[in-house]
């Protein structure tokens, strides 16, 4: 017999409660940089990790496809670009979705065994996550250079920077992520596009640690790495975000998005009460600022993990808290900035405890996405993110916003209802 709609409404409702609680309730820790061999299983023989939902070779991207050649030069799989592209075509390297292991990074997302991520870790729920180390800017692998001064810098940062970063955090006994994504969002980042306040937190924060514990002659170039690299907190806010999403992945009738992301060839969601399944549509094109002689022709489809800041609330939902990154992404005006974020509340659960945006009176980000209110409004939710080139190894050519594919959304909403015709246990309590 069929649930009710009433008692489908009900469940759904006390399930998103339960999901909003949880949310409201995370304390992401960093505790640690681990060799990603060690904190990923799945990160076993010539297995690379990428952004996005699954995709097979033939189907990668440009950018994607520069990067994981990249990696294995990096890894020593393969003497040149060449040879790894023959290991690549012929099957010989695995591809996973970072997602499905409890990982994420930005633009192409690749992750392979003896890349350095950082750990992080809810303090109330145990859940975690984690995320390769950011390169900095220029040509850099997520965006799918792959020369040999990429490959060198991907070496150091192994060698050299992660080891002194884990001993500088392992000694503060781990980094509580919330109040420093707090204070940076209140200092004008939106934590996607723009991380100068959180990465200068961070710096200050570490520092001394650094001083103490990572003393000698790499120290100089670990603190100038930092100091030059405005994006570096991005992909410890993308674990952070994660973590606190993985703490809702499976909870039955919860309508809640818990992951946004791209592979360059396919948008992809996932939803609570859907557990690991993606609901896919075809990556757009940014709309953004190109950089000088670059036009959407050249652009590949988005890409990358670092929507699940959105899927939390910051980046594009929290536009109005950074009026610094408009000219970036290609918005003309604050007024716009406060009404993006304003539409968002629309099509979430409600406002984030944590995360204020001084813009709007300090009410909370938007969080919680549910799946009906996108479908029912046709409000897709906002995303900030970069643009690569569509050919490997060209690299970043401008930034931008873009709105997330609603057929993605009317996938889910029809699965969830096929889902859950019938009754259903309700969703615990806490």
């Amino acid at each position: 017999m069929a649930a009710s709609t009433g008692d489908l409404a009900d469940r759904i409702g006390s399930a998103n409660e339960l999901a909003f609680r949880r949310l409201s309730a995370i304390e992401p820790v960093l505790v640690g940089v681990r060799e990603a061999r060690d904190a990923i299983p799945a990160l076993r023989e010539r297995v690379v990790l990428h952004a996005g939902p699954p995709v097979v070779t033939e189907a990668l991207c440009g950018p994607i496809r520069g990067a994981i050649l990249g990696a294995a030069v990096y890894e020593g799989w393969a003497s040149d670009l060449s040879a790894a592209e023959a290991l690549l075509d012929e099957g010989a390297i695995a591809l996973r979705s970072a997602h499905d292991v409890g990982a994420v990074g930005p633009m192409a997302g690749i992750v392979s065994p003896t890349m350095p991520v950082v750990e992080v870790r809810d303090a109330h729920r145990g859940a975690g996550a984690y995320a390769p180390l950011n390169e900095g800017i220029g040509a850099v692998l997520r965006f799918g250079a792959n020369d040999a001064t990429v490959v060198a810098r991907l070496r150091w940062m192994r060698d050299v920077l992660a080891p002194a970063l884990d001993a500088a955090v392992r000694s503060l006994g781990g980094i509580p992520l919330v109040p420093l994504m707090a204070r940076a969002l209140a200092m004008g980042d939106e934590m996607h596009q723009r991380n100068i306040a959180a990465t200068s937190l961070f710096c200050r924060t570490v520092a001394p640690a650094l001083a103490e514990r990572a003393p000698g002659p790499g120290l100089s170039a670990v603190l100038r790495f930092l100091a030059e690299s405005d994006q570096f907190f991005l992909n410890i806010a993308m674990a952070a975000a994660k973590c606190a999403l993985e703490s809702i992945r499976e909870i039955p009738h919860s309508t809640v998005v818990t992951a946004m992301s791209r592979n360059g060839v396919e948008f992809g969601i996932r939803v609570s009460g859907l557990g690991a399944r993606w609901f896919t549509a075809p990556a757009p094109v940014v709309a953004g600022m190109y950089f000088p002689g670059f036009t959407p022709v050249d652009a590949n489809p988005d890409m990358g993990d670092s929507a699940i800041l959105e899927t939390l609330g910051l980046g594009g939902m929290a536009m109005a808290a950074s009026p610094a990154v408009l000219g970036f992404v290609g918005l003309g005006s604050m007024r716009e900035a406060l009404a993006t974020t304003q539409s968002m509340r629309e099509i979430t659960l409600g406002q984030s405890p944590s995360f204020k945006i001084p813009t709007l009176d300090f009410a909370g980000a938007p969080m919680g996405i549910d799946i009906r209110a996108v479908v029912k409004l046709g409000i897709a939710p906002v995303i900030n993110t970069g643009i690569a080139h569509r050919v490997a190894g060209k690299g970043q050519i401008g930034a931008g916003i873009v709105r997330a594919p609603l057929a993605a959304f009317r996938e889910a909403v029809t699965a969830f209802a096929a889902r859950y015709a019938a009754p259903a246990p309700v969703a615990g309590t806490e």
